[in-house]
């Protein structure tokens, strides 16, 4: 009996190699997703983008701003001059914090006396929150030691939570889940749909119908577009009212560049679906372009501290544009120019891939 089993499985392995295909599903993919992991899932802090508000124009708070100018930590952002300015930074994720250094600040520091500045931070990623509170901290610390040394006075640093003051990690959680369960639903369901009817040998039954190749991917995608509404409004639901994340945005504007971002997820399934023939194949290709899709995104780390490369390769990404709109209208009231910067590449995207899939599905009647 042992030697039956040996016996097939080494045909079984011998198969999968014979298989041109099989063999690159093997070896390329998790090659590449190591790569991708290794540089991507990173919880490093660095290159943070802050932006100065400076009421001060004194040399003693431009040297306190060369302390975080120069450090690796944070990269320039816009300047801002009201407080409105600054809310609508780290509210449109120009900036992820906002140092604010009063009129009287120089006038302090060589009076002796404690000068106050506030650090203004978005804390909806709320570990990046800490950690940016933790180097400013230590940029504080060292310019108020350089100061003591010189016989001015002391520097005291406010960090001021916005957006998730609580640092709730479901509050970042949560309206990303909202986006990632939707993109794997609706991939996943689009990917298998014509991969289903050729493993069933219905695809070319389909063909000699009236039914247009357009016609064919239209009646394939809304199916699945359905599905990924839904079960993003699953999500949304359990968010708002068992989790009590709170919601800011307008709905509707929501629900429409939700449908936005699902077209491009049935897009990208009907893609993969269009070049597979059976559904096995499509699952792979689902996974194989979701665990990457989902780590460049920003989801999990900053894709500011990605490599370059890496952000480039984040803008073909749906998910990436979808997070920034679920985070900023779950916990703000995010302005319809940046709901609309974020939403017409998705579309962008969804118009391409239904376009390729469409082409794919015309080669096959031709």
């Amino acid at each position: 009996m042992l030697a039956r089993i040996i016996a097939l499985v080494l045909k079984e392995l011998a198969s999968l190699w014979a298989d041109k295909k099989t063999r690159y599903v093997l070896i390329i993919p998790p090659l590449i997703q190591v790569v991708l992991f290794a540089n991507a899932a990173t919880y490093d802090v660095m290159h943070v983008p802050l932006s100065v508000w400076n009421e001060d124009a004194g040399a003693q708070s431009l040297d306190f701003i060369r302390g975080f100018t120069y450090s690796p930590a944070f990269s320039a952002a816009p300047s801002v001059y009201s407080p409105g300015q600054a809310r609508h930074v780290l509210e449109s994720k120009q900036a992820a914090a906002v140092l604010h250094i009063p009129q009287n600040f120089s006038a302090d520091i060589l009076a002796r006396r404690t000068a106050h500045v506030q650090l203004l931070i978005d804390a909806r990623r709320s570990n990046t929150a800490l950690i940016v509170s933790a180097y400013a901290s230590q940029i504080t610390s060292a310019y108020a030691a350089k100061a003591a040394g010189a016989g001015q006075g002391p520097v005291a640093i406010a960090l001021t939570y916005l957006l998730n003051p609580a640092l709730a990690s479901r509050w970042f959680i949560l309206p990303a889940l909202v986006v990632i369960l939707s993109m794997i639903m609706t991939t996943m369901v689009s990917a298998l749909s014509l991969a289903r009817e050729r493993e069933l040998g219905t695809f070319e039954q389909m063909l000699v119908t009236p039914l247009r190749p357009l016609e064919i991917m239209l009646g394939k995608a809304v199916p699945s577009l359905i599905v990924g509404l839904l079960e993003a409004n699953i999500v949304l639901l359990a968010a708002l009212f068992l989790f009590g994340v709170p919601f800011k945005g307008d709905l509707p504007l929501f629900e429409a560049t939700l449908t936005v971002f699902s077209l491009a997820g049935v897009a990208v399934g009907l893609a993969i679906s269009a070049f597979t023939h059976t559904q096995q194949q499509a699952i792979l290709g689902v996974f194989i372009y979701a665990a990457p899709a989902i780590v460049i995104s920003g989801y999990a780390s900053p894709i500011e501290n990605m490599p370059l490369i890496l952000q480039w390769v984040s803008k073909f990404d749906p998910i990436t544009y979808m997070l920034v709109i679920s985070r900023g209208m779950f916990l703000t009231n995010l302005p319809p120019s940046v709901i609309w910067a974020q939403s017409w590449p998705m579309a962008l995207i969804a118009i391409v891939l239904l376009g390729l899939a469409t082409q794919a599905v015309r080669r096959s009647v031709a």
